[in-house]
């Protein structure tokens, strides 16, 4: 309503002004040249304190006529903007739009007055949605994540949605829309601050996790709105989301196979070290008997087991509506293979002809994981 309202209020001004123009520039023959502006300043006399006429004697003579517009004007702006939370949007668009549509249909340019309130007007309109921008980017970097949330879809990544779902809305048939792309960027750059700072947050949940769907979150969201001036911010969305995902199914696999872990990463420092690969058994840690012992600990049943309670654990945390777990599961089950053909490596090179070898074979595990999909 109050767009409409705008909009009906800047179209009569134009040809009110533009007549109240034509009438002093025949009544006072301001075309005839300097020589009659004596006339106009004693017309104008009469009707207020003297001004100085400058160059543009009929642009001074509105300004007294119209004395109050501008401050009706901007009283009528301020109105607006508080329609709706967003109202400076509307306002924004409404007023360029108008002042564009304005120049193109007139046979001769608006009076330069009116073109200096309305070209005033537009200023106030882009300050105002500059600070509303400022606002909600403030309000957005420190969105703080509810006490008991467990996961799932950010405060700020949703305040980020609503507005660009609201703004893309206003800006649709707008005629330019470099406010609102700097505007976007600004805000971008605002929610991946504010996903980011979680990482020294102290969550509850698995912070590698809520940062995962988040930014995978984010990067589904600007795939289908498709704004060209947020394609860096989709491509670092999708980097990020990638980036966490590893460090999610990293952290997690360590449990399964823990002490396995903890045993071969100290033979591959041993290594680093310098100490030959057939010596590393001659270390008293890393004896084969000690090795013995620790693959002892993981039967293929018990790695099972580990693998359906972490399974479990994941399927409790990750949000639904993101459905990650299929995506999150496959790269564990990729994670899994490449860290025991890693450990099958490390023993045939450094425990050759040991006849070691863990309890359960490649098969094994891909049948453990299928099985754990399956139901």
């Amino acid at each position: 309503v109050s767009k409409q309202m705008l909009e009906q209020a800047l179209r009569a001004l134009q040809p009110l002004c533009t007549a109240e123009q034509q009438f002093i520039e025949k009544f006072f023959q301001l075309s005839q040249g300097a020589a009659d502006l004596q006339v106009l300043e004693v017309s104008v006399r009469t009707m207020s304190s003297p001004v100085p006429l400058a160059k543009e004697p009929t642009s001074r003579l509105l300004s007294e006529i119209f004395s109050c517009l501008e401050s009706e004007l901007r009283g009528f702006l301020d109105v607006c903007n508080k329609v709706h939370t967003f109202g400076c949007l509307q306002v924004l668009v409404t007023m360029s739009d108008s002042i564009f549509e304005m120049w193109d249909s007139s046979s001769a340019l608006p009076s330069s007055f009116l073109n200096t309130v309305l070209g005033n007007m537009l200023l106030l309109a882009k300050s105002s949605f500059n600070k509303c921008i400022g606002t909600l980017c403030k309000e957005i970097e420190e969105a703080k994540m509810p006490s008991k949330m467990k996961g799932g879809i950010l405060p700020s990544v949703s305040r980020f949605e609503e507005f660009v779902n609201f703004s893309e809305e206003v800006f649709r048939t707008a005629r330019r829309r470099g406010e609102l792309d700097k505007a976007h960027l600004r805000l971008a750059g605002s929610v991946f601050s504010n996903i980011n700072s979680l990482s020294s947050a102290n969550l509850k949940v698995n912070t590698d996790m809520v940062m995962m769907e988040n930014f995978h979150h984010v990067h589904c969201f600007l795939c289908q709105k498709q704004i060209h001036c947020l394609e860096d911010k989709k491509r670092e969305a999708k980097q990020r989301y990638s980036e966490h995902m590893e460090k999610y199914v990293i952290k997690y696999l360590g449990q399964p196979l823990e002490k396995l872990n903890h045993f071969f990463e100290g033979v591959k420092a041993r290594v680093a070290q310098g100490v030959k690969e057939e010596e590393v058994s001659f270390q008293l840690a890393y004896s084969k008997q000690e090795l013995r012992k620790v693959i002892e600990k993981y039967p293929g049943k018990e790695v099972k087991k580990a693998l359906e309670a972490l399974y479990r654990k994941i399927h409790k945390y990750l949000s639904p509506e993101e459905n990650l777990l299929p995506v999150v599961w496959h790269a564990m089950e990729q994670e899994f293979i490449r860290q025991y053909q890693e450990f099958e490596d490390l023993i045939r090179r450094c425990y050759a002809g040991s006849g070691i070898a863990m309890d359960f074979t490649m098969e094994d595990l891909l049948s453990y994981f299928n099985s754990i999909t399956r139901s």
